[in-house]
């Protein structure tokens, strides 16, 4: 498979397949393609994985496309002004992403649920339930806004604020600190709590996301008076 990832910062990537391969994506994910596809929609890996991938921001069911024929194409559009990455997977690591980033995969890649623990959970802006991402295939993921990649070295820490952490290798520590200092608190703008993590591994970074671009508009949309 070829792809190629093209626009600003409102990405798509094309893809163009040979005969017999294949990936698939939440159902309504495609934007355009040839029609040289067979397309088949299900609960992929039970209803119990279905029902998981729905607690991380995807859909109960996804849509596999399988070329027909090779120079068969598909494209593919980020939902949030931001960047598509492609990850290549040969079952040696697995990933940990925000909800929702999940874009479209090979049907060796594995999407699950990731279950963070309690203190993340609660206040390091990711929630409980991210995405957890393992097996051998390539996986594009939507993140938002500017991203950064960063390797850190074995003991090397760094202090995310909450919302800004988008994907990380699985063998990152991840966790939750409290901003110290009573003043710090309340006039340094960064909220109560930091997401804290540690290599070594890498980590990807993103200079917004969904959430607080949607809480900063909201002030300014119009609402119906009584």
């Amino acid at each position: 498979m070829k792809y190629k990832v093209f626009g600003d910062k409102l990405p798509a990537v094309s893809l163009q397949f040979e005969a017999n391969e294949a990936i698939y994506t939440q159902s309504g994910g495609m934007t355009w393609m040839t029609d040289n596809f067979r397309m088949e929609t299900n609960v992929r890996g039970g209803l119990m994985k279905g029902l998981g991938r729905m607690l991380s921001g995807e859909s109960l069911f996804m849509a596999t496309y399988t070329a027909l024929a090779s120079g068969a194409e598909m494209t593919l559009a980020s939902s949030f002004p931001g960047a598509i990455i492609a990850l290549e997977l040969d079952g040696s690591m697995d990933y940990i992403a925000q909800k929702a980033a999940f874009l479209c995969a090979t049907p060796g890649i594995e999407l699950s649920t990731h279950v963070t623990k309690l203190k993340a959970g609660i206040f390091g802006g990711e929630g409980f339930i991210m995405q957890r991402l393992s097996g051998r295939g390539i996986v594009f993921l939507e993140l938002d806004g500017t991203v950064v990649e960063k390797d850190l070295a074995p003991g090397e820490r760094l202090k995310v604020d909450t919302g800004n952490l988008a994907l990380f290798e699985s063998r990152i520590s991840y966790d939750v600190e409290t901003v110290k200092g009573f003043t710090n608190v309340l006039f340094g703008g960064e909220g109560l709590f930091l997401s804290s993590i540690q290599g070594p591994g890498k980590v990807w970074l993103q200079s917004i996301n969904a959430a607080s671009f949607a809480a900063k508009i909201l002030p300014y949309m119009p609402h119906q008076k009584d």
